[in-house]
């Protein structure tokens, strides 16, 4: 007993060392975000590595979940004779909720473990150390081109997957379904709300994209110099940068729903 208390002592005391540490390394970041915005060429690089090369990813994700989407909706609506709000309730769903909780946390998947992984090889192969040698300063050179890159590719990999999305619940909903496609789309401009959906899961993606990217480069830049400890790192931040997103989400729902 006395043993199993102190195991469950020292998860929690590493936890909590773990946490304290990654908040100090994201205020450490956060002076580094104007000087590396006067870096574009850095920015652009890391938004093809971690934006663009996720973008097939990201469509097809959306292009499937939308379809299932509607197969979903169809099977409860036609209960009750509203099957042309199929629409409604895939956009609603989408734009809001899964658009930016599925696309981050596929983006967690394959660009956080892939900035992690680089950044821990750096660390292994003493890249990072040569850089503070010749006092350039690897927050801005590597931590902080990366999180802006991550800040700003994840909504817009969210709302091409939410467009994606509705393509998917369209040509299933009408093509297999037998739905309107006037009604569909009706539904969808009467449905969606600007401030209510739209901007709510723009807010959701940016913080999403600022916890994953965070967590990658963070991860990375402390990982163990070898190889343990980089396929450690690229683990830990696919892991806890879900759990994040995850528990995010519900802390901005339940803030943002209305009458809330």
């Amino acid at each position: 007993m006395t043993g199993a208390v102190r195991d469950c002592w020292n998860s929690a005391s590493r936890f909590a060392e773990s946490f304290g540490s990654f908040q100090v390394f994201s205020f450490r970041v956060l002076p580094y975000i104007g000087r590396a915005l006067r870096q574009p060429r850095l920015i652009s690089e890391q938004l093809y590595f971690i934006g663009a090369l996720s973008l097939v990813l990201i469509m097809f994700g959306g292009l499937f979940v939308g379809m299932v989407l509607a197969l979903q909706s169809y099977n409860t609506l036609v209960e009750f004779g509203s099957t042309s709000s199929i629409g409604a309730f895939a956009s609603e769903a989408l734009v809001r909720e899964l658009g930016p909780v599925v696309a981050a946390l596929l983006f967690a998947g394959r660009a956080g473990a892939s900035v992690a992984s680089e950044v821990g090889l750096m660390r292994a192969t003493n890249q990072i150390a040569a850089l503070e040698l010749m006092a350039i300063d690897p927050m801005q050179r590597i931590v902080a081109p990366r999180v802006i890159a991550g800040v700003m590719s994840v909504p817009l990999l969210a709302a091409i997957f939410s467009a994606m999305g509705l393509l998917g619940a369209h040509f299933v909903a009408t093509f297999l379904l037998g739905v309107d496609s006037g009604d569909f789309w009706g539904q969808i401009s009467e449905r969606v709300d600007l401030y209510q959906d739209v901007l709510t899961g723009v807010f959701k993606s940016v913080l999403f994209g600022m916890s994953a990217s965070l967590m990658a480069v963070f991860e990375g830049f402390n990982a163990a110099p070898n190889a343990a400890g980089v396929s450690l790192a690229a683990t830990r931040t696919v892991v806890i940068s879900s759990v994040w997103i995850l528990l995010l989400d519900l802390i901005v729902t339940s803030l943002t729903l209305p009458g809330t």
